[in-house]
């Protein structure tokens, strides 16, 4: 069973300096219809005016996964860390038992667009991590790259719960496969591009709620990126 979340279905906030499209209820957004998927519970796509960001604010019992397509984001946090993300870069923090943190785009000019998405962890409590890692495009081109598993497979960023993620970017007319174990369940999010998921057409910023599926087909139909969660 495929369920498809059309992009201009989401939720929308305007705030002037950032423009967000919320997958499930976030913030003043609520919707019952589209609260989760499996742990998955925050998908916002966002994007921040040149020099504007989040102030510092907590976060705990969670994992925040972030990904920039286009322009940077600067991070800061309690736990000492301040890094550049820069389109390519994955970044994983888990907020367990508390920290605060905040994102600013440094640019005076550009604006930055990304994805942050925030997962259920396996357990309260954790003690706070950050990572933050470049995965380059050779190993993603018309195959799907693990960027986070539980315990840090390949290369892969360690993130506090039973899901995999991974990154693909398809040429057009490129076909890649992913089996899914026997009680999993996927999430698909088109970040550019348009494909196919077993026949059923996704465009840019469309997502998928994938369940009793043994195997998933993408196909891409234009040059396209991907996210593929494969969920407990």
């Amino acid at each position: 069973m495929i369920r498809i979340r059309k992009a201009e279905e989401r939720g929308q906030a305007d705030h002037g300096w950032l423009q967000a499209r919320h997958t499930f209820s976030f913030a003043s957004y609520h919707d019952p219809q589209h609260t989760q998927f499996r742990a998955l519970r925050v998908m916002n796509e966002d994007r921040i005016a040149p020099g504007q960001g989040f102030g510092t604010h907590p976060h705990h019992d969670m994992e925040i996964v972030t990904y920039v397509l286009e322009g940077a984001l600067e991070h800061r946090d309690s736990m000492g860390n301040g890094e550049v993300l820069r389109p390519g870069e994955f970044q994983r923090m888990s907020a367990g038992t508390g920290i605060t943190h905040s994102e600013f785009n440094p640019s005076s000019t550009e604006p930055t667009h990304l994805y942050q998405i925030w997962l259920f962890p396996e357990r309260k409590g954790i003690e706070p991590s950050y990572e933050q890692k470049r995965f380059d495009d050779e190993g993603m081109v018309n195959q799907l790259r693990l960027v986070a598993s539980p315990e840090a497979e390949g290369g892969s960023l360690r993130i506090h719960q039973d899901v995999r993620i991974y990154l693909a970017k398809l040429d057009t007319g490129q076909n890649l496969e992913h089996e899914l174990a026997a009680g999993r369940h996927a999430w698909l999010q088109v970040l550019r591009g348009e494909i196919t998921l077993n026949g059923t057409e996704l465009g840019t910023s469309d997502g998928a709620a994938v369940s009793e599926e043994a195997r998933l087909i993408l196909e891409g139909k234009s040059e396209s990126e991907v996210m593929l969660f494969d969920l407990a």
